[in-house]
């Protein structure tokens, strides 16, 4: 067996995801903007944690994947009567999700060209997921907690892609605040 073939395949998707030049238009696109309103002065700097030594994005990501972990666990395990609590979980972590992504693009702005190209998949990634939990919000509003449940786990399958994608970000040592390891 060679390494490559005992490199485990999501490991090797997102060392692929690092090389796709196709990536690169879609980077030099977004960049000005991004960095206009994430990645500049004292706002990108606080953003990215550098007043803190340490970087915010992965602190508010324990906010955001947490409370829709929570309801989840109410959704599967809780008793009857929770899924109130739960439609208020998934609120909270998609009220958290917009500073969450906002620190991330402050991170980004200063990132690699091949870290880039995995982070702008980790944010459409993200991006998706949001959908999907504002989805199981709505419909738990309207009183259907069991299409909001289900909502809730497929959305909690696309997250785990995007938090895989910013965990290989984070390992890898690449993303950090200005003297700090991510």
């Amino acid at each position: 067996m060679s390494p490559t073939e005992r490199t485990p395949v999501l490991v090797r998707s997102t060392l692929w995801l690092e090389r796709v030049q196709a990536l690169d238009g879609p980077v030099r696109a977004l960049e000005p903007y991004v960095r206009k309103a994430f990645g500049s002065g004292v706002r990108g700097s606080v953003l990215r944690g550098d007043w803190l030594g340490h970087a915010l994005h992965p602190v508010l990501t324990d906010v955001t994947l947490g409370t829709w972990t929570s309801a989840t666990v109410l959704d599967l395990f809780g008793p009857p009567g929770s899924s109130a609590a739960a439609r208020r979980l998934i609120g909270t972590g998609l009220a958290a999700a917009g500073p969450t992504a906002w620190t991330g693009w402050a991170e980004w702005s200063a990132a690699e060209p091949r870290d880039k190209r995995v982070g702008l998949v980790h944010a459409v990634t993200n991006g998706v997921a949001i959908g999907i939990y504002g989805a199981s919000w709505v419909a738990r509003r309207r009183g259907r907690h069991g299409t909001g449940a289900r909502l809730a786990l497929a959305g909690a399958a696309v997250s785990s892609a995007g938090a895989y994608l910013g965990g290989h970000l984070a390992q890898a040592g690449r993303t950090r605040a200005s003297g700090a390891q991510a």
